[in-house]
């Protein structure tokens, strides 16, 4: 069977390779070439000739289920993976415009018509030839969701999806067209099926890579903080909707949930299409090259700075103000940072900063230098510590959530207990206290 394709090409980490096998194999199964071979009676050896490599073929796949978490027919979720994480100029188009016009159509109609003989090829008189039996575990596969370690479970149920439709198709008409929508509503490659991302390097210099398990966590999940949660939701609302928005910092107290809120975010605006990378202090200087990767994509993306801080020998922070105002190359409109840290003017500064006299002539330039970092932050939001009244209303929040039956007195005194030996009051040790009488059972 034709295995060339035209903008379908070169899929990452050599993905293409179950689908290359599974074309030589029907075509020496088509053009008769494989039974010169099973005539010369390696047939049944385990591992060798035709038979051993459709079990190799058949185990590729079962891999792949485990791996990703597909489920039903695993070829065709196996054939809709490869079209859904394709980036192209075909499909980045669809992803920014919707359905595109133009020459490229025929060279995508060729594509799709190859994969529609793919997905509609009969493998049971290989299978019976090839006296392979074991075939129907690949077209009705349960998988179990906790398989996957590439895929959340919401995603791969959206690809297994997909190949059910794209299977049920009977024109290529109508399977481009379920792609290109598919492309318009959820994007494409890895930066579409994906909601969190860290910074990498590797040969081909910087790059953006999915973070696998994110905490998904809600910002009901979350007690108490309620303004300080509406006004990070409104930011976000009008980002992720084209409006005018700012980037945020979230400073205070520690374990008041500052990155729990980012996460959350995160997690309640995915179908929106926002995206969160993550960048460490020592990757500041890589921030142009992540820019530039992301600034014409269909997405919103909110860089995340978790627990940011800087001391006074520290020059990182020159990068940072760099990228959010100030350089000649404006920020795209798709970005923002976020940031959080339990300091609120973020870089360390001394008494000696301050004085009368020192060694700096220009005092005020030192001051300013170290605040307007701070300054580029147009929306700010404190999370202070709680008090105990409040510290004790978490606790119980979190105690009929979790479905624990102490009585009231009991849970606040064994609460003040434990916060007095793990922490002090916070939301974090309310939510470890919590978790410790769970455990208990």
């Amino acid at each position: 069977m034709n295995c060339e394709f035209l903008i379908y090409r070169s899929f990452p980490d050599g993905r293409e390779g179950l689908l290359h096998e599974a074309a030589g194999l029907i075509c020496e199964y088509e053009s008769g070439a494989m039974e010169e071979v099973l005539a010369g009676g390696v047939h049944g050896r385990p591992g060798e000739g035709p038979a051993g490599r459709f079990y190799a073929w058949i185990h590729g796949l079962l891999e792949l289920a485990g791996n990703y978490g597909f489920h039903g027919n695993l070829w065709h979720c196996y054939l809709t993976h490869l079209l859904v994480s394709h980036e192209n100029s075909y499909s980045r188009g669809c992803e920014m415009r919707g359905e595109i016009t133009g020459s490229i159509n025929q060279a995508v109609s060729h594509d799709l018509a190859l994969f529609q003989a793919f997905f509609k090829y009969d493998f049971h008189p290989l299978c019976r030839r090839l006296g392979v039996t074991e075939f129907n575990l690949i077209e009705h596969y349960e998988g179990n969701p906790l398989e996957s370690r590439v895929y959340n479970a919401r995603i791969c149920a959206r690809i297994c999806e997909l190949a059910g439709k794209l299977a049920e198709s009977t024109t290529l008409d109508e399977i481009k067209g379920i792609l290109t929508r598919f492309y318009g509503d959820y994007g494409v490659g890895k930066l579409g099926l994906h909601k969190s991302f860290r910074i990498a390097h590797s040969e081909k210099g910087v790059e953006i890579e999915p973070i696998l398990n994110i905490t998904h966590v809600k910002l009901d999940d979350l007690v108490g903080y309620e303004l300080q949660k509406k006004k990070l939701i409104d930011n976000t609302e009008a980002f992720v909707q084209g409006r005018k928005a700012n980037n945020c910092l979230l400073f205070g107290d520690a374990g008041t949930g500052k990155s729990s809120s980012i996460k959350a975010i995160a997690n309640e605006y995915y179908e929106k299409g926002l995206r969160v990378i993550e960048v460490y202090k020592h990757q500041f200087q890589d921030l142009h090259q992540v820019i530039s990767q992301i600034k014409g994509r269909n997405y919103k993306f909110i860089i995340f700075m978790d627990d940011l801080s800087f001391e006074d020998f520290e020059i990182e922070y020159k990068y940072l103000k760099a990228v959010i105002e100030g350089g000649l190359e404006k920020k795209p409109e798709n970005v923002l940072i976020y940031a959080t840290s339990n300091r609120r003017h973020l870089i360390r500064e001394n008494y000696g900063d301050r004085e009368e006299i020192r060694q700096d002539m220009h005092t005020g330039d030192t001051v300013q230098e170290k605040l307007s970092l701070v300054y580029r932050f147009g929306v700010t939001i404190y999370f202070g510590a709680p008090d105990k009244k409040q510290f004790q209303s978490i606790v119980e929040a979190l105690a009929k959530r979790y479905g624990l039956t102490l009585p009231g007195e009991e849970l606040l005194a064994e609460a003040n207990r434990w916060e007095l030996a793990h922490g002090g009051l916070s939301g974090r040790t309310a939510q470890q206290f919590i978790d410790y009488l769970a455990g208990r059972g």
